[in-house]
């Protein structure tokens, strides 16, 4: 808190006056950063359901959008980090944030295969497959400092889609 309280240019009373604790103040975090994108996959499931490949695209471009943030993804940089001391915080995470956002993702691939523009394949191995590649490239970007392909996140998400989609699609 000293080190929030100190980057805020307040002090560690004042962040307190805010937040009665270490525990709201991340959950403040994550609902202002990275929640969002998790409720907009929900929408997006949601009304998406007549074109579920499109709204996947959809998807994906605002994720890449998002990750592409470092002040973003210092967000589940964060939890990461501190999901050991402060287990509470990780839990919170993953209510609030990544089952949402899976869930949403199940349902449109869910929908896919119902429309037959899908074929039938496991719906959480292949949202675990969609998720992957965006959070590494997260990853190689913010944490290991590698080339970003955030530059240019709209090839990102067609070489994703391309790859993706290509063992997804229905064969005749």
């Amino acid at each position: 808190m000293e080190d929030i309280a100190k980057a805020a240019g307040l002090s560690k009373a004042a962040i307190y006056l805010y937040f009665p604790s270490k525990m709201a103040l991340l959950e403040a975090l994550i609902e202002a950063k990275v929640a969002p994108l998790a409720n907009q996959a929900q929408s997006l499931a949601a009304a998406g359901a007549a074109d579920p490949l499109m709204a996947l695209r959809m998807l994906a471009t605002a994720a890449a959008y998002r990750a592409g943030d470092a002040k973003v993804f210092a967000v589940p940089r964060l939890v990461i980090g501190i999901s050991g001391r402060f287990p509470e915080i990780a839990d919170y995470y993953r209510t609030n944030v990544v089952e949402k956002a899976r869930a949403a993702l199940e349902a449109l691939i869910d929908a896919g295969k119902a429309k037959g523009v899908i074929r039938d394949i496991d719906s959480k191995a292949v949202t675990r497959a969609f998720i992957g590649p965006l959070f590494f490239e997260a990853m190689w970007t913010h944490v290991l400092r590698g080339e970003s392909a955030f530059a240019d996140p709209h090839t990102l998400i067609e070489q994703h889609f391309d790859i993706l989609l290509n063992g997804l699609e229905q064969r005749a």
